[in-house]
């Protein structure tokens, strides 16, 4: 799943794939704004760990988790 994390003050996103459900990350950051945690992590699918302030969030976009398609579609 596609994973897009905007931060304030910040001209570029983070943008990375997570193998994580939507549903498991949408819980890790809601508990993180509402238990006021001064950060949230992310693993991606290459087991890079990301730490973003949940001050410093602007947005968090969650991609689909569908299987991409390879060939030809008739």
């Amino acid at each position: 799943m596609e994973i897009r994390i905007g931060i304030v003050n910040t001209g570029r996103e983070l943008n990375f794939e997570s193998a994580d459900s939507a549903d498991a990350v949408r819980a890790t950051v809601t508990s993180a704004l509402e238990s006021g945690a001064p950060h949230v992590s992310f693993t991606d699918d290459k087991g890079n760990t990301f730490i973003v302030p949940t001050a410093g969030l602007a947005y968090v976009e969650l991609g689909t988790e569908d299987v991409r398609r390879v060939g030809f579609v008739a």
